[in-house]
């Protein structure tokens, strides 16, 4: 099963910090989700494009996680020579993990 079947993701971005957010449709999800998606599985799913540590936020409440990936964007939005330099496609990338 791809994430994308029982989670949705939103991204955002601060100089060379890229945040991705990783929220279960169903609160019932949420421990499946905390068990496999760990920050060595994104660490590794983004090897290209993340040169940095990855942390895990926790949001038990929300049914959620937040992933700050540091070192992730080029360089930041104003020195990266990437398309999509603030990074909002990488929660969509995110979602085609398979568990």
């Amino acid at each position: 099963m791809k994430l994308w079947d029982i989670a949705h993701s939103r991204t955002g971005d601060k100089g060379n910090i890229s945040n991705v957010s990783l929220i279960a449709y169903d609160i019932k999800d949420y421990e499946l989700l905390k068990e496999k998606v760990t920050t060595e599985v994104v660490k590794e799913w983004f090897k290209e494009i993340v040169k940095g540590e990855v942390v895990r936020y926790e949001l038990p409440q929300l049914g959620a996680m937040n992933f700050v990936m540091y070192d992730a964007l080029g360089g930041g939005v104003t020195r990266s020579l990437a398309l999509d330099k603030h990074g909002k496609s990488l929660s969509s990338y995110l979602l085609d993990i398979n568990i």
